[in-house]
């Protein structure tokens, strides 16, 4: 498991904290594996009935390592953060997220898939990937109009325009807006309360409203299949070339 991604369980609740700091927890494609594993291993282990994922404060998710994406551009896409996608979505058992600032890209895709989301009033969601040549993952261009109706989902996914924590709340990704002293505690709470549910019953009456995973796999694959695409683009690399100079 990557180093950056750190794992620990809190009596039936599987803490995952992407701990990238420097980096606003840009995702590498160790820690997509790291966060798979620990996915996996959740759902694996009798004990653990819920999970929580975190970030760092101020950063929860800042999306894919753009260094990576831009090392993919010029080869062939690595298949970890494909198993994360599927690892998320097919998942067992309950998740909880706990969103403090930034949570770009998959940062707020990833959100699409948990069960609870608790966030701060600091916090932005943003999904900036057309304005790097990409288009969304993780499903989101089924579950993002679902869940919040077209109109909000095309000026997130499409025109990248951010949503404020309430915009988030009032969209219905989110659950709770706190202060952010208060998001892993006020997280943890509800990972607790979802924990202590009589399992079976919750697992049923979880896949029901859910829906079929089946549907929503294979639309992260079709994603996934454009992405790869658009990733060799000359698009897109100059749309990787242009952010990482602005970064400099």
């Amino acid at each position: 498991m990557s180093g950056d991604i750190a794992v620990t369980d809190d009596g039936a609740v599987h803490v995952i904290r992407m701990n990238r700091p420097a980096k606003k927890n840009a995702l590498t494609l160790a820690m997509y594996g790291g966060l798979t594993q620990a996915l996996q291993d959740a759902d694996q282990t009798e004990a653990i009935r819920c999970s929580l994922i975190a970030g760092v404060p101020g950063a929860f998710c800042a999306g894919n390592d753009i260094t990576d994406f831009l090392q993919a551009s010029s080869g062939g896409l690595d298949t970890r953060a494909h198993g994360f996608l599927h690892a998320l979505a097919g998942r067992r058992k309950p998740l909880v997220a706990a969103v403090d600032g930034v949570a770009v890209g998959v940062g707020t895709t990833m959100l699409l898939h948990c069960d609870h989301v608790v966030v701060s009033t600091a916090s932005t969601l943003s999904t900036p990937f057309i304005k790097l040549g990409l288009i969304p993952e993780a499903a989101s261009t089924m579950l993002a109009p679902m869940r919040m109706g077209y109109a909000r989902a095309f000026s997130l996914l499409a025109m990248g325009r951010p949503l404020s924590a309430a915009e988030a709340k009032d969209a219905g990704i989110v659950n709770t807006v706190v202060d952010s002293s208060e998001v892993e505690a006020v997280a943890l709470a509800a990972a607790r309360e979802i924990a202590a549910l009589p399992p079976h019953a919750l697992a049923v009456t979880r896949g029901l409203m859910r829906g079929q995973t089946d549907e929503i796999l294979k639309r992260i694959d079709q994603e996934s299949a454009h992405f790869r695409d658009l990733l060799q683009s000359d698009e897109a690399r100059t749309a990787f070339m242009a952010f990482l100079a602005r970064k400099k």
